[in-house]
């Protein structure tokens, strides 16, 4: 079982559009997908559908259920989700000073059976519930946009990723930095993916997500948008970074 964490600790980059859409690839690509929502936010939550009840990823955390008690179906083949919703940042709070606070996450996913890919859409901090999902995953997906600013905290994070790697989880890897929001048609993009490029040469993945109306428009009707409009060019680019994705997977 693959444990993905879809990461970045700047807001607005495509983490969660990313999270349910690469999810919802892989399930049409047959893959057996858990999407996990790490953010109080719970946008990934709604963006798949889910309408509240039931235990959620802040009752497994917290010791409350096993997350299997927590997992949702989604109607979407091949993706289930453990939701969230504003409860979750209790636990920023709840996890100061508590003993192996940082492993709950890996502890919950360790009984896990049945799934190829588990994605963890993380928020957009580098608090105790990207920290749990960094050690309870075995890759990092970092969605970049491509505006200014890209590579604002870029640092920072792949910093965290090491020290993580080298203190808590050596299976740690970078899979990959996924160009997200790309407007072909502006120099302005065309210039920061050509920097992000020099920056991260073997990094980048040849997938790039362009500016799409439909992706925008899907988590309003609480679907991915492989299921609101699979023509769309933003879901055909996450059709194509799945595939992207297992053929990498495979060579390693």
């Amino acid at each position: 079982m693959s444990v993905v964490a879809i990461a970045n600790q700047k807001g607005g980059v495509g983490k969660t559009t990313t999270a349910i859409n690469l999810g919802a690839a892989l399930g049409i690509l047959e893959r057996r997908v858990l999407l996990v929502d790490c953010d109080p936010q719970g946008n990934a939550s709604r963006g798949v559908g889910y309408e509240g009840g039931g235990p959620l990823l802040y009752d497994a955390l917290v010791g409350d259920c096993d997350l299997l008690a927590a997992i949702h179906p989604t109607g979407f083949a091949g993706l289930d989700v453990v939701p969230s919703d504003h409860d979750l940042v209790g636990i920023e709070v709840e996890f100061v000073g508590l003993e192996g606070w940082e492993s709950r996450l890996r502890e919950q996913l360790a009984a896990l059976e049945g799934y190829d890919t588990v994605l963890l859409d993380c928020p957009p901090s580098l608090g105790h519930l990207t920290i749990n999902a960094l050690v309870a995953a075995n890759a990092v997906i970092v969605p970049m946009q491509c505006e200014y600013f890209a590579l604002e905290g870029m640092a920072g994070l792949l910093n965290t990723i090491e020290r993580i790697r080298g203190a808590m989880n050596e299976n740690l890897q970078l899979a990959g930095i996924l160009l997200t929001m790309f407007d072909e048609r502006t120099r302005l993009s065309r210039q920061v993916r050509r920097e992000i490029e020099l920056h991260f040469p073997e990094q980048v993945f040849k997938t790039v997500v362009p500016r799409n109306i439909r992706l925008a428009e899907a988590p309003s009707h609480g679907v991915p948008a492989l299921q609101y409009d699979v023509k769309s060019r933003g879901a055909q680019a996450y059709l194509a970074l799945a595939s992207e994705y297992l053929t990498a997977a495979a060579r390693h």
